[in-house]
């Protein structure tokens, strides 16, 4: 197989150690551009089930120059830190960037009684024809965190067809084992600052869902709800086919069947990662022979991975990873 170089290095900056620093951070003040961020054009598309999804998209000056998809992370949308740096970048280099939101996230909440996961192959499926029949040029397409899941997940079941979609991709701080990302989201100051974060918007949209279709699942014990777990055994997995969430868990991993990827794929995990573990990490070595390169630096945060003086940037991981994708346009 032929080895590609791995993405440039990205340094933690000294004066921002930790990884829930190295997390935070660039979400609250780092610096994402020297300019206003690109303007976005939404589109609406309309599903199958009688539901829609919004887009936005940052468009090219020429059609045949390479397409940028990104696939947000859980509750984020076409406005966080990382997209907009993604799209940032994207419109420095000519490409075109689209930004597809999961059911909910996009400002309205969705019409069908089903939300989105971690395991939603089928669904990035969807969203990929969609862009590829928009679109003229190569797409290249990159996950973040649950985002990052969801894309490694559908080129697994696409297998060889994958590549006829896009020439690469690209996962960032994905939660290849659930089950143990789960369970380190709710200990200690993860808890503390994370599960309560995303619960603070993910229930409150699920109560109103349920006031539009009755029945779908204990409002009253989601109420109570106090960590991802009990969402996603409450909600998550009877809205979308599972039995529970351990069955959620080890259905929608993307991290045990790596192997079967068949498209270029970088998997980005920083160590420091506060509730990816990195014992649930896989080992380099056991993918020598496939289509993957695993990048594992020391620092980075979730989802962070901030460069430069105070008050830092976010630009370096979109440049990094982007310059990795584009050796596969060759």
């Amino acid at each position: 197989m032929n080895r590609l170089r791995r993405p440039a290095r990205i340094a933690a900056p000294r004066w921002l150690p930790g990884g829930h620093a190295q997390t935070i951070w660039p979400k609250l003040f780092a610096r994402l551009h020297h300019a206003a961020p690109p303007a976005l054009r939404r589109e609406r598309w309309d599903t199958p089930d009688g539901d829609f999804i919004d887009c936005d998209w940052v468009d090219a000056p020429d059609p045949q120059r390479p397409l940028l998809v990104l696939f947000h992370g859980l509750e984020g949308s076409s406005a966080s830190h990382y997209a907009q740096a993604f799209a940032s970048h994207a419109q420095q280099l000519g490409w075109a960037c689209a930004l597809p939101h999961f059911r909910g996230c996009s400002g309205e909440l969705n019409r069908a009684p089903r939300a989105y996961h971690s395991g939603d192959f089928a669904e990035i499926g969807w969203m990929l024809t969609q862009l590829r029949a928009r679109h003229a040029g190569p797409l290249l397409a990159v996950g973040v965190s649950l985002g990052g899941n969801a894309l490694l997940r559908w080129a697994q079941e696409a297998g060889e067809q994958a590549g006829q979609t896009v020439r690469a991709l690209a996962a960032i701080s994905a939660p290849l084992d659930l089950a143990a990302a789960s369970q380190a989201i709710h200990q200690g100051l993860n808890r503390v600052i994370y599960t309560r974060y995303f619960l603070r918007s993910m229930i409150p949209k699920a109560l109103h869902q349920l006031q539009r279709h009755p029945g779908l699942f204990d409002g009253a014990a989601l109420a109570r709800a106090r960590s991802l777990i009990e969402f996603d055994e409450l909600v998550t997995a009877p809205l979308h086919g599972f039995r529970n969430a351990a069955d959620y868990y080890a259905r929608a991993s993307a991290g045990p069947q790596l192997a079967r990827l068949r498209v270029p794929s970088l998997v980005l995990n920083a160590r420091n990662d506060p509730f990816v573990p990195f014992y649930s990490l896989p080992a380099p070595r056991r993918y020598e022979h496939a289509p993957i390169t695993l990048w594992q630096p020391a620092h980075g945060g979730h989802v962070g991975f901030p460069t430069g003086r105070w008050p830092g940037s976010a630009l370096g991981l979109p440049g990094s990873v982007c310059a990795w994708l584009e050796q596969h346009l060759e």
